[in-house]
């Protein structure tokens, strides 16, 4: 927990500088892939994710350790050809946990969020699940565990591999040559994050290309078919919190209208997107027809609001890095209350960017949430011994923060008059 905390603090300011660079450097060249809407919501949807990873807030079925202990067959040390083995291992494993997640309705929850953006750039990629509870993936690790691989270097190649898989997140990079053969690129990746007919559900790899060609789910990227992004079902919201559980209630929604037993236990098992015939009938769900003729999901917002919201998100990231940083003098359950404030507050002001009425209420629950940690203890989790005065800094970016989500959410009918 603590380990991956202090990764994170380098991370996490990295991942920003490089989204803004994209940005501004598609200012500069004409072609800018980053609305600033769409870089906030996957930012603060990045956030909530490390946030969930550090807590350990996920149930491990099975874990790479007792597989290792149980299956190896060989114990080695962990030289540099370990580390390369163990990279293959992850690769390999990403691969079929990746192309489930696509194929199965079950496992689509746990990944929709990371292709809910209309856009494709690098802040898209920190569109990372919280819904993902239950972890399987160290099931694909069987074949590492037999060789022998020590967990202790699958710990250490896990970070760099996921990592690794986020500069290819992006429009400006066009192909690669003789790379296309052998890792995932920008422009594989692209095909990927499409919803033409023609790119669906291809290109899985996430390191290296060659599993998708050997596995029948490779496709090239075509001049003349031009990607378009996003899903098929669109969200329709900067709320990655939301995001993250609307294919689960989708889900268990038909399961309850379905009139046969049959079909509430068989749609969980299904392939993405089958519903009972029933269901389906009785409530449609909006669907993409064609995907070079629909209308992005764009609610109009004041650039005061952008701002404000822009100014959300970096109070945001300095409290996190204030939590990763300070895992253990907070300690159990502080990290979780502190947690919480973190989910609460992408909430209320995602709900703001996405123009909803009751914004105003979950700005004032995240206010009193915080307040009562303030009151109760005299201080934000020990941030003034940090910084002196800090808890009386946090205490009016609270009142400032309820007082604007008022202000725009009342200002609301004369924004749309704007836009």
């Amino acid at each position: 927990m603590e380990a991956y905390g202090q990764i994170l603090l380098i991370a996490m300011p990295a991942f920003f500088v490089l989204v803004l660079f994209e940005k501004f450097w598609g200012i500069w060249k004409g072609k800018d892939t980053v609305p600033m809407n769409d870089m906030i919501s996957s930012l603060s949807s990045g956030m909530t994710n490390v946030t969930k990873d550090v807590l350990g807030l996920s149930l491990v079925v099975i874990s790479y350790g007792w597989l290792s202990e149980k299956l190896g067959f060989f114990h080695i040390e962990a030289t540099w050809v370990v580390y390369a083995i163990a990279f293959f291992a992850l690769d390999f494993a990403g691969y079929w946990t990746h192309r489930i997640a696509h194929e199965y309705n079950i496992f689509w929850n746990n990944h929709i969020i990371h292709h809910s953006s209309e856009e494709f750039n690098l802040a898209c990629a920190l569109r990372q699940s919280i819904s993902q509870i239950v972890k399987i993936f160290a099931v694909f690790l069987v074949p590492a565990a037999f060789l022998g691989v020590p967990p202790e270097v699958i710990a250490i190649v896990a970070p760099l591999h996921l990592f690794a898989q986020f500069w290819y997140h992006t429009q400006h990079i066009g192909k690669m040559g003789f790379l296309e053969k052998i890792i995932v690129t920008p422009s594989h990746h692209r095909v990927h994050h499409a919803i033409n007919p023609e790119y669906l559900d291809k290109n899985y790899g996430q390191i290296f290309i060659f599993w998708d060609r050997w596995f029948g789910t490779f496709q090239e990227e075509v001049p003349e078919i031009p990607a378009v992004y996003g899903v098929t079902r669109p969200v329709r919201t900067w709320n990655p919190i939301k995001i993250n559980f609307q294919h689960l209630g989708l889900l268990i929604q038909d399961a309850w209208r379905a009139e046969k037993w049959g079909d509430k236990l068989k749609i969980w098992f299904m392939p993405l997107g089958w519903r009972p015939a029933d269901v389906a009938q009785k409530y449609p769900v909006a669907k993409i027809q064609d995907v070079y003729h629909f209308e992005k999901y764009n609610p109009a917002l004041s650039k005061g609001m952008l701002v404000w919201s822009f100014v959300q998100l970096m109070v945001l990231l300095l409290l996190l890095s204030y939590l990763f940083g300070n895992l253990a003098a907070i300690g159990t359950p502080g990290i979780f209350y502190f947690g919480g404030y973190i989910f609460l507050s992408v909430y209320a002001f995602t709900e703001l960017m996405d123009r909803n009425s009751n914004a105003w209420a979950w700005d004032l629950l995240k206010a009193a949430y915080a307040v009562y940690f303030i009151v109760t203890t005299g201080d934000w989790f020990e941030l003034s011994k940090l910084l002196p005065g800090a808890v009386y800094i946090f205490a009016g970016y609270l009142l400032t923060s309820a007082f604007l989500s008022i202000w725009f959410s009342l200002r609301k009918e004369k924004l749309q008059l704007v836009s």
